[in-house]
């Protein structure tokens, strides 16, 4: 699955770029931004995207790089 990148959340990509689901790094990025700089609705989608067991394989693998605030859940 590919998801467009919102320019609000990944300001650092070019416009039109494409994240790959089957890339997990793509997927751990773009989990990472979403967690980080985004707000309700964009976490809404988030789960909509993925399987909360996906989800929750990707935050042990991204926990590091994430707030102290969001880390620690």
């Amino acid at each position: 699955m590919e998801i467009l990148s919102n320019s609000r959340l990944f300001w650092f990509v070019k416009d039109g770029t494409k994240f790959n689901f089957n890339n997990q790094s793509h997927k751990d990025m773009y989990i990472q931004q979403v967690l980080t700089n985004g707000n309700m609705e964009d976490i809404k989608n988030l789960l909509k995207l993925i399987k909360i067991d996906e989800l929750r394989n990707s935050f042990n693998r991204i926990k590091k790089f994430l707030p102290k605030e969001i880390s620690l859940f």
